[in-house]
């Protein structure tokens, strides 16, 4: 696992990285006991937190209504006889892309407020926390005028971390890795349709 400083605002956090993967950190909620002392309690789970919550399946699953506005405006081709339809323009990557790089800058962003500004912290947390809107252009409008450091924050992050994969990201390679993907998924079901012949059948084979 490589690693790297990301700093932003004035603060610095440790970005972890992988190549074409770049991790956050869990999400820890802070407390603190009535001398002042901070106490940091076990991991949270994922799936109890915003990371795994309805409005982070509603960024991986858009809305059925938004789903039938993209079926009346999409132009579709077939590609390579395959019998599949496919889009001429790959604009719900790239959209997907920038909403996911705007996911990874706002986990980044949490552990740093959660080092250097348990405040900000808390009330970032409890803001993700009730997001219904998903992690795209949308959620960072409504951050910037709710709290218009923190969205600077976000947009400067998710900058970043794109900066960062782009250099990283070897698409012959990751071209190959799907493939070898498609290959061992195809492999694997091969081996489990094959009818191995049993031990009754050696044995009257034998016989004869």
């Amino acid at each position: 696992m490589a690693g790297a400083v990301c700093v932003v605002g004035g603060s610095s956090s440790l970005v972890e990285c992988a190549s074409c993967n770049l991790s956050g950190g869990d999400l820890i909620p802070l407390r603190h006991s009535s001398i002042g002392r901070k106490h940091i309690p076990p991991r949270l789970d994922l799936s109890t937190s915003f990371l795994d919550s309805s409005p982070n399946r509603a960024f991986f699953s858009p809305p059925t209504n938004l789903k039938k506005k993209r079926r009346k405006k999409m132009s579709v081709v077939g590609v390579g006889g395959l019998g599949g339809q496919y889009e001429e323009s790959y604009e719900d990557v790239k959209r997907q892309i920038v909403d996911y790089f705007t996911y990874k800058a706002v986990r980044t962003v949490l552990n740093q407020l959660y080092e250097m500004n348990p405040p900000q912290y808390r009330w970032f947390y409890n803001y993700l926390a009730s997001n219904e809107r998903g992690y795209g252009k949308t959620f960072i409008r409504e951050l910037v005028k709710d709290r218009l450091e923190l969205a600077e924050r976000v947009m400067v992050t998710r900058l970043h971390l794109y900066g960062r994969w782009i250099k990283k990201c070897d698409h012959v390679e990751m071209y190959e890795r799907i493939s070898d993907q498609n290959l061992e998924l195809m492999r694997e079901r091969l081996i489990e349709t094959v009818i191995w012949p049993s031990d009754d059948t050696n044995n009257n084979t034998n016989t004869g």
